[in-house]
């Protein structure tokens, strides 16, 4: 994800659903890719609607999380978009002001249109109570967070990497009931639950995504399309040039000398995603690897 950013000032959103539309998503699984493009689209016409005639661009990258504090089933999006956007001429557009009106209905209205075209006319009842029940939209967070984005992608991320639920917040397990605790979202107020072993199971493992579905998405121009690739080019800060530029040329460099596709998957010859590198076992951190070259690079020019 860190390496899909771009270097300007980013928003943390996170855009939710109606609590009476959860069921739909549980009972079929595929429908959490009509999530995706309800974001993807407001986002896109948001930025259009800043400046119609530069058809500015943003880079925005999304992710899917299924389960809130108390591990029940809530499939939320958490979306990092860029403050501001690239035209068609190479100008970049800042923006801080978020129409939050826009975003809750332009939110409701895309989702439910998506979730009608995959259900069909049985989802219209539930379709118009949505729009009575909240007529101001879903809820959708996107206050201006002074975080950097790296800490809000160590947030985002962390969800990613590990269980629903850490070993320290379960407290006590008697082989018939599980107690677990949790800082309640609205308030932070502490909260313990006593539930059946059998139920908390159940709470877990719906939350283990299908196979090969992809819970981080980008846009933007963080999409991979090639038409932006010049637009992505110009928004990464000059500095970094050279690295992404050596790192694009990594899988060429090792194909062309041995033959070898390290992106090629040995069993099923599919096409892989370059994800993390390890070194003797341990994760090696990019951004480290980067900082480490540009100061050797600063070291050799003061010394020159």
């Amino acid at each position: 994800m860190s390496l899909k950013l771009i270097h300007v000032q980013h928003r943390h959103c996170v855009f939710t659903i109606d609590e009476n539309l959860r069921d739909f998503f549980l009972k079929d699984r595929s429908l959490l890719n009509c999530l995706f493009p309800s974001v993807s689209s407001l986002v896109s016409k948001m930025s259009f609607k800043l400046n119609k005639s530069k058809n500015f661009t943003p880079g925005f990258i999304m992710v899917l999380h299924t389960f809130g504090r108390d591990l029940k089933w809530n499939p939320h999006i958490h979306c990092l978009i860029s403050e501001g956007g690239y035209s068609n001429d190479g100008f970049w557009r800042h923006v801080k002001y978020f129409n939050y009106t826009y975003l809750r209905n332009a939110f409701r209205t895309a989702l439910l249109n998506e979730l009608e075209s995959c259900l069909g006319s049985s989802f219209k009842k539930v379709k118009s109570k949505c729009y009575s029940d909240h007529k101001h939209g879903f809820y959708v967070y996107a206050k201006p967070n002074k975080c950097e984005p790296q800490n809000v992608i160590k947030y985002i991320g962390r969800y990613l990497g590990r269980p629903v639920i850490a070993t320290s917040r379960i407290d006590k397990y008697d082989s018939k009931c599980v107690t677990f605790h949790y800082n309640r979202h609205e308030n932070e107020k502490y909260v313990e639950e006593t539930i059946p072993a059998i139920v908390f199971i159940k709470r877990l493992i719906r939350h283990i995504p299908e196979k090969h579905f992809k819970m981080i998405r980008y846009g933007g121009l963080c999409a991979r399309h090639r038409k932006i690739d010049s637009k992505l080019r110009r928004s990464i800060h000059r500095s970094k040039h050279r690295f992404y530029r050596s790192f694009n040329q990594w899988r060429t460099a090792i194909l062309s000398p041995f033959g070898y596709d390290p992106l090629k998957c040995p069993e099923c010859n599919h096409q892989m995603e370059f994800l993390e590198l390890y070194y003797n076992h341990q994760c090696v951190s990019l951004q480290e690897l980067y900082e480490k070259a540009m100061s050797k690079s600063r070291g050799k020019r003061s010394s020159a």
